[in-house]
């Protein structure tokens, strides 16, 4: 006569089975979308200000939020009001916002790129041949040795050689990749 095994083989530690070998079955919450049968673990709010959710697969939910806005439903002075609210509840993030390493322009050079280029009077389309021209000249222009007990001059100079040297170690990256 065989003995039933009553113990469950679980018990104590370490675990004799591995973890994530239950045997329940998985609840898996499935995408809201008419006809998707993926799971919906994105979930995204019914109404504004609202706790209800509907729950969408990755696609449905960057669908849903292209089609989303903010101020739907409300009056213009309503929504002028939100706007500056949010705005006024994010402005303690405004002190660190030169920490931002993307900023105004093309989209290939950074803002620190930028303010070389117009220390050195130049657009962000030139290239670095540009770059070094006028380098050059304002250096000469404005070069202590030239302008000796000038205090503005050597001020100047080292603005635009900052800026030389920004814009120089952006062309060696450039170059590096």
């Amino acid at each position: 006569m065989a003995r039933r095994q009553t113990r469950n083989p679980d018990w104590g530690f370490p675990r004799w089975r591995g973890y994530g070998a239950e045997r329940e079955a998985v609840k898996v919450r499935l995408c809201d979308r008419h006809g998707c049968t993926l799971p919906g673990d994105c979930p995204a709010p019914k109404a504004p200000n609202s706790p209800e959710r509907w729950w969408f697969c990755a696609d449905h939910a960057g669908e849903y939020n292209r089609n989303w806005d903010y101020f739907a439903g409300l009056s213009a002075e309503e929504a002028a009001a939100r706007a500056a609210e949010e705005t006024r509840d994010a402005s303690g993030f405004q002190q660190s916002k030169h920490y931002g390493w993307g900023g105004p322009g093309d989209g290939s050079r950074s803002r620190d790129e930028m303010r070389a280029l117009d220390v050195l009077g130049l657009d962000s389309e030139d290239d670095f041949e540009a770059i070094k021209a006028a380098w050059r000249k304002l250096a000469k222009e404005n070069h202590p040795d030239v302008k000796p007990g000038d205090a503005q001059a050597a001020e100047r100079f080292q603005k635009i050689q900052a800026a030389y040297d920004v814009l120089k170690a952006a062309e060696d990256r450039r170059l590096a990749l």
